[in-house]
This record gives structure tokens, C-alpha cells and sequence, in this order.
């Protein structure tokens, strides 16, 4: 069961994510999560105090719906990959719409102050570690470099979707071909080296 701290850190996820950092106000935290004035600033003194807390929960509970779909995946082929990760996509533009335009966010205030981009980068280590282990058992010999160039592709996709909706949003192809041809290309590099 949630805490009335991780209510009100809820709530402003969703606050930031839908309205944006300037409607980021305890007042506006109080109401959005129902409870009376003055209970945001008894747990987050100022803004700043604010925002560096939903940092921290921001990731923490990206890891727990990353957590869920892990639990359920054992990929053996890049279409298994490709499907679960356009589940993904599509719930982060969708049912998680507000948990991931927060992380937008964060990223973007990251870019004016520099002491978050450590913290960003610490937070996604275990879904990372994951998606390295789901490369290799798809056939990646090189999941750490294939880990950013999916990544990242991933993460164009859902701001995309996010940005423009589609209705029929669904990129399992797009992710298979991308799959199919990293792991195609390093297996004639590795040919090619091997008959060289």
C-alpha cells in the first residue's frame, strides 16, 4: 500500500507530466491529490525539494512496470523481443502517458542541471542490465552497443506516439526489422572476418 508521501509524489507525476514543470506548485500537488493544503510542503519544503523526490520515484516506478513485463519474458528470437517491447511502447505512450512525460521532463530540466544526469543514468543500470541479457538470447554478440542504438530508436517511437498519437500505434515490426538487421549485419561482419 502506498504511502500518503508517494500519493502526493503520484500526483505530482502526473501534474508534471500533463501540465509541465511551472504548474509543478505544492497547492497544485494538494489538490491533484485530493488532500488538504499545506500537505505537500510537510514532506517537500520548497520546489526544488519537490522535484528532486519525484527524480527518485519517477524511476522507481518505471523499474516496477519494467519489472513486470520482465517477468513474464524469456525472448528467443527477435520477434519475442520486438513484441514485448512494443507492449512497452505502447503502454508508455498510453496507460503510463503521464509516468513517461514526466521522465521528458526530468530530462529536459537535466540539460540546466547537470547533477541529475548522474542520477538519470543510475536509475536505468538494472532495466539495461535486462535488455542486455534479452539481446544476447536473441542472438546479439555486441548487446551493449545494440542496447543504445535500440534504446534509443524505442524512445523516438514513443515520444513520437506521444507527441502525434496514432490509434493503430504498433511498431512490433519496425523493432523486428531493426533486430533482424543488427543482428543480421553482425553476423556477415563476423563471416567476413572469419573467412578473411
Amino acid at each position: 500500500m502506498a504511502s500518503r508521501r508517494d500519493d502526493l509524489l503520484d500526483a505530482a507525476i502526473d501534474l508534471l507530466g500533463e501540465q509541465g514543470v511551472r504548474a509543478l506548485t505544492h497547492r497544485a500537488v494538494d489538490a491533484a491529490a485530493g488532500l488538504p493544503a499545506g500537505s505537500t510542503s510537510n514532506y517537500f519544503r520548497t520546489k526544488e525539494a519537490l522535484f528532486d523526490a519525484i527524480v527518485e520515484r519517477v524511476p522507481t516506478r518505471e523499474r516496477a512496470n519494467f519489472e513486470e513485463l520482465a517477468a513474464h519474458l524469456a525472448p528467443r528470437t527477435t520477434t519475442d523481443l520486438a513484441k514485448a517491447l512494443a507492449a512497452f511502447a505502447r503502454d508508455s505512450a498510453g496507460r503510463e502517458r503521464a509516468l513517461t512525460l514526466s521522465r521528458y521532463a526530468i530530462l529536459v530540466e537535466a540539460s540546466r542541471r547537470p547533477e541529475l544526469r548522474a542520477r538519470l543514468a543510475d536509475s536505468g543500470a538494472r532495466v539495461n542490465a535486462w535488455f542486455t541479457t534479452w539481446l544476447r538470447l536473441v542472438g546479439s554478440t555486441d548487446p551493449d552497443h545494440h542496447l543504445h542504438i535500440v534504446g534509443n530508436y524505442l524512445t523516438g517511437l514513443v515520444l513520437h506516439q506521444l507527441a502525434i498519437p496514432d490509434p493503430d500505434f504498433d511498431p512490433t515490426a519496425h523493432l523486428d526489422a531493426l533486430l533482424r538487421s543488427l543482428i543480421q549485419t553482425q553476423q556477415e561482419q563476423g563471416s567476413q572476418a572469419s573467412g578473411s
